[in-house]
């Protein structure tokens, strides 16, 4: 039987990119799509998001939007790494699938208490503040959620938008500090596995190889993105972030972590934001996390590949 996920997202060219896996992939039921505000500000992403669904022939999917600022901070978004739209690169039409009138939040809620307990995944690729508003507004679907697999923190690789803090976590660390305290399984897929999953000429040569509509647009958003990676790290090519929560969930013998603990850092203006990942075991602070340190670039490329390639 399908795995029940929503994907909770701030696209974002790679949060796109893990959009079109999840509904590639028959293995996940996506009961619907909850934008946030992060990469760039709320109205974009619910937008974006829609405009992949099209894209993946999928526009049954219900969108919803949700929170459009993290839970005690100002918004701080990321157009100078995804432009101004958050897709920039491939010029789209804008979408003709509706945004649901619901808010997002209360999507999460309802569909908790709907299913069955232990029956739905959260995979947020963003800041957290939908999922840690639903959880401090009710708090009785805590404890029914399956697991949740999130894009987000940094160890070994320390930050991405500060010295010690990775994008998603810094953008509102309150919602971060509540979620990964609510005692829900936690599955982490930080920049320490994430930078490892490069894309090269080769891999995007091989999107657009595949001769449809999807492959030249995944393409070309990584094409537009890449460059700032490029410069920043002097590496082959950018991560593709969050597509690595999607295949975590359809292939985990790609990847490779440890169960620790890990807190996140709210209050210190010098490390706001960061993980604190106790990797190697030295607290006695109970694990609350695995957290992911290793992928298999190759076989996650042929995943991501052999997948798009189904959506027309």
């Amino acid at each position: 039987m399908a795995r029940k996920i929503i994907i909770d997202t701030d696209p974002g060219q790679d949060d796109a990119v893990a959009i079109l896996l999840a509904l590639a992939s028959p293995e996940l039921d996506v009961l619907g799509v909850t934008a946030v505000a992060g990469n760039v500000p709320l109205e974009l992403t619910a937008k974006n998001a829609r405009i992949v669904c099209e894209l993946a022939g999928r526009p049954d999917v219900k969108v919803f939007a949700g929170c459009d600022r993290p839970l005690a901070r100002d918004l701080v978004t990321a157009e100078h790494v995804h432009g101004k739209t958050g897709l920039d690169g491939p010029v789209m039409a804008d979408p003709t699938m509706p945004l649901q009138a619901e808010h997002g939040v209360d999507f999460i809620i309802e569909t908790l208490r709907r299913e069955p307990a232990d029956s739905v995944t959260l995979c947020p690729l963003g800041p957290l503040t939908n999922i840690a508003t639903a959880f401090e507004r009710a708090p009785d679907v805590v404890s029914r959620v399956a697991r949740i697999v999130l894009m987000g923190g940094a160890y070994f690789e320390v930050g991405n938008i500060t010295p010690a803090a990775e994008f998603n976590i810094y953008v509102d660390p309150e919602a971060a500090r509540v979620v990964f305290g609510s005692g829900v399984p936690l599955t982490v897929l930080p920049l320490d596995a994430t930078h490892k999953a490069l894309t090269t000429a080769d891999r995007v040569a091989a999107f657009r190889d595949l001769g449809t509509e999807v492959g030249r647009m995944v393409a070309e958003w990584t094409d537009f993105f890449e460059r700032f990676d490029k410069e920043k790290y002097g590496s082959a090519g950018a991560p593709l972030h969050d597509p690595c929560v999607i295949a975590w969930l359809l292939r985990p013998e790609l990847f490779s972590g440890r169960e620790i603990n890990v807190e996140i850092e709210v209050d210190s203006p010098l490390t706001r934001g960061m993980t604190v990942a106790d990797w190697w075991r030295v607290t006695d602070r109970p694990a609350n996390a695995l957290f992911i340190g290793d992928v298999d670039a190759g076989g996650f490329f042929d995943l991501l590949t052999e997948r798009l390639a189904r959506l027309g």
